[in-house]
């Protein structure tokens, strides 16, 4: 497996090609995805253009199944997703955010709610229980996974960096910049200390995730509002 920019992992230059639906990248900031007949789905709204025939149905993210709606009753988070089916080309972005291709090969990946953009209808979407770091981020106890073999785009503010985490390495991330991660990671979360309060900087209570194990986490360059403090 390479990666090759936008964070796409794939076998071949300019996308991960199935026997269906293609995603592959206009510039950086518009995902274009074409489609055979089969589906995608997508972050409520982020169309922007499509050719060929399409229909468009309104769906209720969070995760799929039972588990999905009772976290979402539980927590009162709602994703609002849609699926789009057809044949054809069609065109998806966010404010101009930049868009990052993620290639699942049977392995699950963790994303913010508000950073997914969309997923091979083939992949199983869920949540999973994030705790203090959820609290500490300002997205809510729960995060979005994705599941199976397929792509998902994901947004970031700024081009995304992909850090690699290892057993002899583990990683410091600010909740801020956290986009998602996948791999064989433990998460620590970790109270009283973030990047500028190590430079004498920092001001009020704040907060860092360690990640440990091996796996990949992708960081954004700008950092989104927390409740922990000035991060």
């Amino acid at each position: 497996m390479r990666i090759i920019p936008g964070g796409l992992s794939a076998h071949r230059p300019g996308g991960y090609r199935r026997t269906v639906a293609m995603f592959r990248l206009q510039g950086s900031k518009t995902l274009a995805v074409d489609l055979t007949g089969d589906a995608v789905k997508a972050k409520n709204g982020s169309m922007v253009a499509y050719e060929g025939r399409m229909t468009f149905k309104k769906m209720t993210g969070g995760g799929d199944g039972i588990r999905g709606m009772v976290t979402r009753r539980l927590t009162g988070e709602r994703m609002a997703v849609m699926q789009v089916q057809g044949k054809g080309t069609c065109y998806f972005a966010d404010r101009a955010s930049e868009i990052n291709l993620v290639s699942l090969h049977g392995d699950k990946l963790y994303v913010e709610a508000s950073n997914l953009l969309a997923t091979d209808a083939a992949l199983r979407t869920g949540t999973a229980f994030t705790g203090l770091r959820g609290g500490a981020s300002g997205n809510g106890l729960f995060t979005t996974t994705v599941e199976g073999t397929g792509q998902a785009a994901i947004l970031s503010d700024g081009a995304a960096v992909l850090l690699r985490v290892t057993p002899q390495y583990p990683l410091q991330v600010d909740p801020g910049a956290y986009i998602a991660h996948q791999g064989s990671l433990r998460q620590q979360f970790q109270s009283g200390v973030n990047f500028r309060t190590v430079m004498g900087e920092g001001s009020g209570e704040a907060f860092q995730i360690r990640f440990e194990g091996d796996g990949l986490v992708y960081v954004q360059p700008s950092e989104r509002n927390t409740v922990g403090g000035d991060l």
